[in-house]
């Protein structure tokens, strides 16, 4: 009787494409299990012996994740064309004055520091959110005459060459994550190709711009170097990681028996992926790619399932940044791609980013949500909707 009243409760509750649901809470726990053991050690030395700070710090994030999760999914995802814009517009000035006087770390200045709470935000995180929204929103209602340059190009190229180029000042990888969304989202809402060559040209000549002026010429150029570099020599943290991923053979150290962990920088956020390898092996990280590509292909899925154009661009714009960040950073992991510093969606021990990633997710499960509900309705309606 228990277990039939939680099975309800749970239908009431969880809306939305029931596999989503369960890859995200598959990920949050595996993230909880790898961060405690990542982190412990850097614990025990910074925090008195105090080996639980980071898991508690960090658990409390994902709990405030889920919940975003969950309020993003009650929200009819219409609602987001409107709050999008907005959040745009407030994006544009954050950049700036981030850039210009933010907190510096790594040799950029990425983040704003929250008083009172005393938590860093990234407004990269905010901005590329609110263009992926607005440019779904956008292609949607320019469908009638997207191949219009003026009405339609124009004011889609802007936003996404301002916003791209503004993160790239301090953000090259973020910035090229998203632009290529953008791409994405143009070509699924049917712009015509030769526009698509033009934003490719607008977004070199942003992104070159940006590299110039910003802060991150030298380090794009160095990281690349190092990855084409046919001495043998690799970056520390690659080589680390290189050992990491060795040592967890097929099957793993087992969970908590990184020897890694002690040795590689950034073990419990940039490079989780290599100690989720050492303790759980081949299969493990193979698992966890395969959740991965499944939120790709759920996300990708309501493109063909939404009875709107919005609800299908805005769901596969989402996952598709979501899944495009965890591609790379598995990448860099592996010896793939040169060092980005991106973290890993859902898995890396993290700020503000987490509790972005959980409002994304949340968008996703609320299209899922009305294209389930729309489904169940009467076709006429639907229709005439």
């Amino acid at each position: 009787m228990t277990l039939n009243r939680i099975t309800d409760w749970l239908k009431e509750n969880l809306k939305g494409d029931p596999f989503i649901w369960s890859i995200i809470l598959i990920l949050s726990l595996i993230s909880l299990a790898v961060v405690y053991s990542a982190s412990s050690s850097l614990a025990f030395q910074k925090k008195d012996g105090d080996t639980m700070y980071y898991l508690t710090k960090h658990g409390g994030l994902v709990v405030v994740s889920l919940i975003l999760v969950w309020l993003g999914h009650k929200i009819n995802y219409k609602y987001y064309s409107r709050l999008s814009r907005l959040a745009l517009i407030i994006s544009v000035p954050l950049l700036l004055f981030t850039f210009l006087m933010g907190t510096e770390s790594g040799g950029a200045t990425r983040w704003l520091m929250i008083p009172i709470i005393n938590q860093s935000f990234q407004p990269s995180d905010l901005a590329k959110l609110a263009l992926i929204a607005n440019l779904a929103s956008m292609l949607a209602k320019r469908q009638a005459n997207i191949e219009d340059f003026k009405e339609s190009f124009i004011p889609i190229v802007f936003w996404a060459g301002a916003i791209c180029g503004l993160i790239a000042l301090s953000n090259l990888s973020t910035a090229m994550i998203l632009f290529s969304t953008c791409l994405l989202l143009m070509f699924i809402g049917r712009v015509p190709v030769k526009y698509l060559f033009m934003l490719v040209i607008v977004g070199a000549i942003c992104g070159t711009i940006a590299l110039k002026i910003g802060q991150r010429l030298e380090t794009a150029i160095s990281r690349i170097e190092h990855f084409f570099d046919d001495s043998g020599e690799v970056p520390y943290q690659a080589e680390q990681a290189f050992i990491a991923i060795w040592n967890g053979g097929l099957f793993g150290k087992g969970p908590g028996n990184s020897d890694l962990k002690y040795f590689l920088p950034q073990s419990s956020s940039d490079f989780i992926y290599a100690i989720i390898i050492e303790e759980y092996g081949f299969i493990g990280g193979m698992f966890v790619l395969f959740l991965y590509l499944a939120l790709l292909y759920r996300g990708m899925k309501t493109v063909v399932n939404s009875e709107r154009a919005y609800g299908g661009l805005l769901s596969a714009g989402v996952a598709f940044s979501l899944v495009g960040q965890a591609m790379i950073n598995m990448g860099v992991a592996v010896g793939l791609g040169p060092i980005t510093g991106q973290p890993l969606p859902l898995l890396s021990m993290g700020g503000t980013s987490l509790l972005f990633t959980g409002l994304s997710l949340g968008i996703i499960l609320s299209v899922s949500r009305g294209d389930i509900k729309e489904s169940n309705s009467n076709p006429a309606e639907v229709q005439n909707a």
